[in-house]
């Protein structure tokens, strides 16, 4: 250090500060004011991309939020179709069967009067054929007993007797 201090020179010392400084001037207008505006830059870029994913973030929970609303929406618009179907397939099924009751007692009535209108065309059939045996009964009587003259005669007397009562 002895060494240093004898070999000092004044002149070399302002020529070497004033390199220094000149250095020192140029590194900051050619060096420090673009690495420091680059350096600002890339804080700023940083920063804008640290608020757009945040940004992106709160958009993909209003994305999110808005789908499960949907999904929701969804859900109980799909749980009324099924409630409107099953309710539409239950009338659908109670229409039918008060349909199918109401075909059923048609259907009854009309057997009934099928039956009624076959009872009375019977009861007439055995009226008429009753009638006809009993003619041709009282035809065979008549003619056994009208074969007679006497018997006839009586018989005709008897009947006038009896029309003159009545």
């Amino acid at each position: 250090m002895d060494k240093l201090l004898n070999e000092f020179s004044v002149g070399l010392f302002i020529w070497q500060t004033l390199l220094f400084l000149a250095l020192l001037f140029l590194l900051r207008k050619f060096a420090w004011g673009p690495i420091l505006s680059a350096v600002n830059e890339r804080e700023e870029g940083i920063k804008n991309a640290l608020a757009e994913a945040e940004k992106a973030r709160q958009e993909m929970l209003n994305i999110k939020s808005d789908n499960d609303k949907v999904l929701k929406e969804a859900r109980a618009e799909r749980d009324a179709l099924l409630k409107e179907a099953r309710e539409m397939k239950e009338t659908m099924i109670s229409d039918a069967k008060e349909e199918a009751q109401v075909q059923a007692n048609k259907m009854i009535e009309q057997a009934k009067t099928a039956i009624a209108n076959e009872k009375s065309a019977a009861i007439t059939d055995m009226k008429n054929e009753m009638g006809n045996l009993s003619v041709s009964i009282a035809e065979k009587v008549v003619k056994g007993e009208l074969s007679d003259k006497n018997k006839q005669l009586q018989l005709i007397e008897q009947l006038l007797n009896e029309v003159t009562l009545n």
